[in-house]
């Protein structure tokens, strides 16, 4: 709102002595009479003074009466900008200039609430007159008196003690007090002063509740008949304004028959002022409420987002933690729920529509078998997660159970998920990036054995003892190239190559792929260093893995996960956290892994994610038969998938899920076929077109010498689907449940 001249006007004495008669007749006549106190023939000047001297402070200056403001709802919308994922408020409301509220709609409320608003300068004497009169002296129903203004004063008040969590204030704001209703008029009279009345009839219009839990005539013209508020008409206009002298008792939805008997009334009182006509009048009548009903549900939070409800949440969490939206956790979640914001996401509505029918065909969400399904997928090269889905239905509540629940298992502790998942074997191609990174080729041959000592492993947390690891069905493939042991999915020879280069260049390596561990207090690798690590004995989210394959798609460039592109507030934009992308690793490197990975798809473990038409690249793992694993990308998408117990580790060998009983499930069993199920979905639907370009190795990195051809069939012998198997380290069993080898204290085999 803009101030007249610049300037606020002083208060004439003709205007506060009008003020303090019309403040006296109708409070302290009115109020002491219905006390059954004799008022005193003569007010004598000094009480007056001390009634108003208090008062005579209160200014505008002490009164915030921006529009923006006011509490607002914010509105989370998915990638495309227009599809509406959820919104987020206190009070549900929309502001709307005035030029958008239709003028019928502008004309009811004045009807209703204040005839004489375009003529009192703010407070009208003869309305407080005629309000004591009726309610003292005829007995009829109580008559406040305010002016629109008036209104308007004490709605502003009682919203910013309610924004500042002052209940004092706001206590204050609504008692019935001589104090409160002096400076409520005065502030009315300053107000009218400062602004014009078409700005104060929008700041009204915009401020009032207009039902249960609706706040403002754009939010009650959508709640109640589905329209804006610029379309509404002379019923619907009536219907609204009626509600605001008691927005309980007169709600619509609530109560239709009094809501139709008010705007009825209302009706009436627009034909008498010059706003309608007999006809017109008459035509609205004629239509119940009932009738004239369109109602629409406004949900609130994540937990009416549908099958975004995670994603939903992450982003929550996401704006909670991340300082460009506030200074303290309380500061952002205040501008979440009443600032008013338009928040564009990452998410691809076709990638999370995609992913939750996947996850779902998986593992249905009330599979007997109880266990869950989970799909995150990231675009590579930019950071922008598309898709986070489970087989589980969003629940915030206290009472959430059952397949319902609020932990978000895609991703990390600290963004609302649990412990994460083991990685299993999908950990491998960490290893064959450091391998090749430290001067290392993915043909070399190595000596294997199914005991290292623990000694043996540079930067081992563990240096006493024997780690005891075995391939698929016992024994070692002696030797063995780092490339067979990703075809294969064997595990020997990860721990032949981490001896050569050690924990550390391999903990370092992950780092810069952009790996970390789920658990928030062990995020860092480099704390949880073990040799089982290498074949993926860690806890992680599955996001994190999908980022981590994104980084060998894009040519090595590694982004920072990010949900949230744009976040508006009329026409102001706040800065977003950033993806931070970098190269993180050479390109001939990544260039190269890939090529592995997609051998791996074509002949290798990584085939049942593999789809025809399609160039893919992908990996298998499963942890101890506790989590079932696949990592794939193709041109656009990194994805990552499991199943297992997200809460508790549950061995999975001899369950029936969905109707399938196995004595020993893999990954490739489950998780290959849920991840190909998304990835031809998605790439389809969206029209990403393949890549089959990429991938294309580096000779001196495959044999060392550059002899070898430069093909993508080229050393692809002894690439059969051989099983693999599950590790333990013996000397520190409680943390070393992972993939790919058997021990003498288990015998279940996995790939």
């Amino acid at each position: 709102m803009s101030e007249e001249n610049g300037k606020k006007k002083h208060l004439t004495g003709k205007r506060i002595f009008t003020l303090i008669l019309s403040y006296l007749l109708f409070c302290v006549m009115g109020g002491v009479v219905a006390s059954g106190v004799v008022m005193p023939a003569v007010v004598g000047a000094s009480a007056i003074t001390k009634a108003i001297e208090p008062q005579m402070s209160a200014g505008l200056d002490d009164v915030k009466f921006d529009l923006q403001d006011l509490p607002q709802q914010s509105r989370m919308y998915a990638s495309d900008g227009t599809t509406l994922i959820a919104t987020f408020y206190t009070q549900n409301r929309i502001i709307v200039p005035l030029k958008d509220i239709s003028q019928v709609m502008q004309q009811a409320v004045v009807a209703r609430e204040d005839r004489r608003f375009f003529q009192h300068a703010g407070v009208d004497p003869t309305g407080v007159l005629r309000a004591f009169v009726q309610t003292y002296v005829h007995r009829g129903d109580t008559q406040g008196g305010s002016t629109l203004t008036q209104q308007y004063v004490k709605n502003i008040l009682i919203d910013q003690a309610n924004s500042s969590n002052d209940p004092i204030a706001a206590y204050h704001a609504q008692e019935d007090t001589i104090a409160r209703k002096l400076r409520e008029m005065l502030l009315a009279v300053q107000l009218e002063k400062s602004y014009s009345k078409a700005e104060i009839l929008q700041g009204y219009l915009n401020i009032a509740q207009f039902g249960s839990g609706v706040y403002g005539v754009e939010t009650a013209a959508r709640r109640y008949f589905n329209v804006s508020a610029s379309q509404l008409n002379l019923g619907q206009a009536a219907t609204i304004a009626a509600i605001t002298k008691n927005p309980q008792a007169f709600d619509p939805t609530l109560h239709p028959e009094a809501s139709q008997e008010q705007r009825d009334i209302v009706l009436d009182l627009m034909q008498s002022q010059g706003y309608a006509t007999a006809e017109q009048v008459q035509e609205a009548k004629s239509v119940s409420v009932k009738d004239m009903l369109n109602v629409q549900e406004v949900p609130v939070g994540c937990q009416t987002a549908g099958n975004a409800a995670y994603f939903c949440d992450y982003v929550v969490n996401k704006i909670l933690s991340s300082a460009q939206f506030g200074e303290t956790r309380a500061d952002r979640r205040n501008l979440l729920y009443q600032g008013g914001l338009n928040i564009t996401t990452t998410m691809d509505v076709t990638a999370q529509n995609t992913a939750s029918d996947a996850v779902r065909q998986a593992v249905p969400e009330n599979d007997p078998s109880g266990v869950e399904s989970v799909i995150a997928a990231i675009r590579p090269g930019t950071g922008e997660v598309l898709a986070l889905a489970q087989n589980r239905t969003y629940d915030a509540s206290a009472d959430a159970g059952g397949t319902s629940t609020s932990i978000n298992y895609a991703v990390d502790q600290a963004d609302g998920g649990a412990q994460g998942v083991l990685p299993g074997s999908t950990f491998k191609p960490i290893n064959l990036v450091s391998w090749l990174q430290n001067g290392h080729y993915a043909n070399e041959a190595l000596p294997t054995s199914t005991q290292y000592a623990n000694s043996s492993f540079p930067c081992n947390s563990t240096t006493t003892g024997v780690w005891r690891v075995q391939n698929s069905g016992g024994g070692t493939v002696n030797p063995e190239s780092p490339y067979q042991g990703i075809l294969r999915s064997h595990n020997t020879v990860q721990a032949s190559m981490a001896q050569r280069i050690g924990l550390c260049a391999i903990a370092d390596t992950a780092t810069q792929l952009g790996y970390h561990n789920a658990i928030t207090n062990q995020s860092d690798i480099h704390d949880t260093m073990f040799a089982p690590m290498i074949i993926g004995s860690l806890n992680v989210a599955p996001l994190t893995m999908a980022n981590v394959y994104a980084t060998i798609a894009a040519n090595g460039v590694k982004c920072d996960p990010i949900a949230i592109s744009k976040v508006e507030k009329d026409g102001k934009s706040y800065d977003v956290p950033s993806a931070n992308c970098t190269q993180a690793i050479p390109s001939n490197v990544a260039q190269t892994v890939a090529y592995v990975l997609h051998q791996s798809a074509v002949s290798g473990e990584g085939k049942s994610a593999n789809f025809p038409n399609r160039t893919v690249y992908s990996k298998t793992g499963t942890a101890e038969s506790f989590f079932l694993d696949t990592a794939a990308f193709t041109n656009g998408v990194s994805a990552f998938a499991t199943v297992g117990n997200m809460e508790t580790q549950v061995d999975l060998s001899g369950k029936t899920i969905n109707g399938v009983t196995r004595r020993t499930w893999y990954g490739e069993s489950i998780a290959g076929p849920m991840i190909r199920n998304f990835l031809s979905s998605y790439v389809t639907q969206a029209n990403i077109p393949d890549d089959p370009s990429y991938g294309q190795p580096d000779n001196t990195l495959m044999n060392g010498s550059g002899r070898a051809s430069n093909s993508r069939s080229m050393d692809n012998s002894d690439s059969s689907n051989a099983e693999t198997s599950r590790s333990q380290d013996r000397s520190n069993p409680a943390t070393s449940t992972t993939e790919d080898g058997n021990t003498d204290t288990t015998t279940d085999e996995t790939n």
